[in-house]
Order: C-alpha cells, then sequence, then structure tokens
C-alpha cells in the first residue's frame, strides 16, 4: 500500500523563489499542452503521452521558453503524467474534463527519486542549495528510515508550505491491527447530527463553515472593492483563503479525531452508500452537507479500517433504514424527512428516526457480511438482507407520531 506523510515546510528566500518558479513553469506547461491536446482534439486527432513528452521538447526549443530550462524537468515531466492519467479518468467517466490552472489556487510540484535525495532525514531538492526545513509531526517515527517514493512540494494560496512523501509500504510503521473490542456501530450520516450510532450515540455537528460564514462574506466583499491586479487585492485575497483554510483545518481536524476514535473502539462499522454529488444538487442543503464533509469521512474510515485491521461495510444508498422498524422489520409506505420520531404500526415500538436507521444499517451490514443471509434482530427475523432490495407487501399503515 501506499502511505503519505505530509509535513510543513519552512524555504528560505532563495529556496522559495526557486519553488515559485518551479510552480510557474509546470502551471505555464500545463496549460499549454491542454491548449494544444483540446486543439488537436477539436481537429479529431487524439494525444498519446509520448507526443506530449515531444512537445515539451520543442517548447523548450522554440526559443520564446528558454526558462524552462532554468528549473529541474522532473516536475515539467510530472505534469504530463498527471494530465494524461487525467484525461485517461475522464474518457473513463471518473473525472471531469481536465480545466486551466490558476495562478492564484494551490501550487504544487512533483519530484521523483532523480530530482531529489532523502537522506539522514534532511531532503535536498534539484536546483537548490540546501536542505528545505520542515517540521516533523511523528515523534514514534524516525525520518532517516523513511524511503520515500515521490515528493510533491505545494504552497496553498494562504501562504503556507507543505511536502507530501509518497512511501510504498506493506504496513505504515507504527500501525497496526489493534486490539479487540467485540463492539459494532451502524453509522446514520445527518445535518443536524454529523452522526448517530446503532448505540444511541450522537456526534453533533459542529458545523465550521456556518460559524464563519459572515467573516467569509465580510472578507470577500472587500475584496471585491479592491482594485484587480493592486496590492490590497493580493493582501485581501490573502486574508480570505486565511479565513477559508481555518475552517478547512477545523473541519479535517474533526473528522480525523471523529473517524479515528470510531476505528479504535469498533471491530465493524456500517455505513451507507450516500450519493453526495447528487445531495448537494438540494440548493436549501448544499452548503451543510458540504461542510459536513461526508465524503472525507468516508474515505478516513477506509484506510483507516485497511491500516488497523478493522472491518468496514457500505450498504447500497437505496435500503429503506429510515422506514423499517429495527424490531419487527415492519417497512413504511412513506415517511417525510420532518418525522423525526415514529411509532412502528406493527409492534408498537417508539422509534428516534435516526438511531433506528442506525440500528438497521447495522443490521445490513451483518447480513452483508454473512454472505447475505437475513439477519435475526431482538424480538423477530423478519428484517430483509441488505443484498435484497425489493420491496415486499408492505402492511398499511403510517407511523404514529
Amino acid at each position: 500500500m501506499r502511505t503519505a506523510y505530509k509535513v510543513r515546510v519552512y524555504p528560505t528566500t532563495e529556496q522559495a523563489a526557486v519553488l515559485d518558479r518551479t510552480f510557474g513553469c509546470a502551471r505555464l506547461v500545463w496549460n499549454t499542452v491542454l491548449a494544444w491536446r483540446k486543439a488537436r482534439y477539436a481537429e479529431g486527432v487524439k494525444t498519446s503521452y509520448a507526443q506530449t513528452d515531444r512537445y515539451l521538447t520543442e517548447l523548450k526549443r522554440d526559443g520564446v521558453h528558454d526558462f524552462l530550462y532554468e528549473v529541474s524537468s522532473v516536475p515539467l515531466q510530472q505534469v504530463l503524467r498527471h494530465q494524461y492519467t487525467a484525461f485517461v479518468n475522464y474518457f473513463a467517466g471518473h473525472a471531469k474534463h481536465p480545466r486551466f490552472k490558476s495562478r492564484h489556487g494551490r501550487q504544487s510540484a512533483t519530484y521523483t527519486r532523480s530530482a531529489f535525495r532523502w537522506r539522514d532525514g534532511r531532503l535536498h531538492l534539484a536546483k537548490m542549495d540546501g536542505p528545505l526545513e520542515f517540521l516533523w509531526s511523528w515523534p514514534g517515527i524516525d525520518p532517516a528510515t523513511i524511503d520515500s517514493a515521490t515528493v510533491t512540494v505545494s504552497r496553498d494560496p494562504d501562504g503556507r508550505w507543505y511536502a507530501s512523501l509518497a512511501v510504498e509500504t506493506t504496513a505504515e510503521t507504527g500501525a497496526g491491527p489493534l486490539p479487540a473490542t467485540g463492539s459494532h456501530a451502524g453509522i446514520d450520516l445527518g445535518v443536524t447530527d454529523f452522526a448517530v450510532l446503532s448505540t444511541g450515540e450522537k456526534i453533533p455537528n459542529p458545523r465550521h463553515l456556518e460559524r464563519k460564514v459572515e467573516n467569509l462574506a465580510r472578507y470577500q466583499r472587500r475584496m471585491a472593492r479592491k482594485q484587480r491586479g493592486s496590492a490590497n487585492r493580493a493582501k485581501a485575497r490573502a486574508k480570505v483563503a486565511r479565513a477559508h483554510a481555518k475552517v478547512r483545518d477545523a473541519r479535517t481536524d474533526f473528522l480525523h479525531k471523529t473517524s479515528t476514535r470510531l476505528v479504535r473502539e469498533h471491530e465493524l462499522i456500517v455505513i451507507e452508500d450516500l450519493n453526495v454529488r447528487g445531495m448537494v444538487r438540494n440548493r436549501s442543503l448544499a452548503r451543510a452537507i458540504s461542510d459536513a464533509g461526508w465524503g472525507e469521512f468516508r474515505r478516513q474510515l477506509e484506510y483507516k479500517s485497511v491500516r488497523y485491521g478493522r472491518q468496514l461495510i457500505v450498504i447500497d444508498r437505496w435500503y429503506p433504514s429510515s422506514k423499517t422498524c429495527s424490531v419487527c422489520g415492519h417497512l413504511l409506505t412513506a415517511l417525510s424527512l420532518s418525522t423525526r420520531h415514529w411509532t412502528c404500526p406493527g409492534c408498537g415500538t417508539r422509534h428516534d428516526r435516526d438511531v433506528n436507521a442506525a440500528k438497521n444499517i447495522l443490521a445490513a451490514g451483518r447480513a452483508v457480511s454473512a454472505c447475505g443471509a437475513d439477519v435475526s434482530h431482538s424480538g423477530s427475523s423478519r428484517m430483509r438482507s441488505a443484498v435484497k432490495q425489493e420491496a415486499r407487501p408492505v402492511r398499511v399503515g403510517v407511523p404514529r407520531s
């Protein structure tokens, strides 16, 4: 497996100038080659990676782009590889069409082994005098033992520098299977509460963006009033970027702490396969859903479950977890989103909508884990398997509030 260590970097003035020049050249190569690709495609001609490689060589020799020789050639070659991969993913339907890069966004450059040296825990990049200073955040891991395959140096719009060290490993140093706990959990993600567990625990939604939205709007209005291209506009843009960075960092910290705690406490975790892309089309809920970070939360659960020997099951998004009684298996004909509590017409059990959904999600995950067998619930064994989504005859009734 591949893991990465992302460290904060503190380049000197000279090193920052070299990196800025490298970012600019990499951005120029991306945009120029992308425009060339699009022009060829309009003529019905496809472009391979080898052709872009030859085009880059011609670009360097045309007498106009001689400055491309001033930076390492490896990050420029990596730009071509990344663009080729982006188009492969686009034509496979896995990603959107590659877009032109802006100088105002996140800037990055990737170095392979031929363009950097990692010796005794110190990072030396090509075309740069002296090692890059960085802050190591893993006290249990000696940086001298890291064998990095690639290094990606980046600068965020708020001015912070980072280096991501990609490492090929079978198991991350210091990680391994956690001790058994015998605990299983189904998770129902939401907006009011970030997550509701089948154990009854409710994790509040911190709403990071909502708490800062007024400050962000004020900073953006100030930036809009500044003259384009002026130094004052650049300063205002940096303030906007820093405000967004605070929200992003707080969200990431919350997601990491929550996912790590759940993986440590539960051997089996079951979640729903939510269609986040479709859900954010709801204009009234788009910002709240995006602020919750459900997709990133699932990604963290996936790789942490693998890393620490836990089991994560993702059930079908169409499974009626909210409308099914977790005690007797009764399936409602309809359940509005505003109904937060309901009483089962079959057994009379009073349900909290989200806790009931989490219990059903856990039961469905156990059924999947048991090779599709139906799950026995306390009080009844009439719950449907998660792999059988055809609705059986529904008993007449609506929830009693």
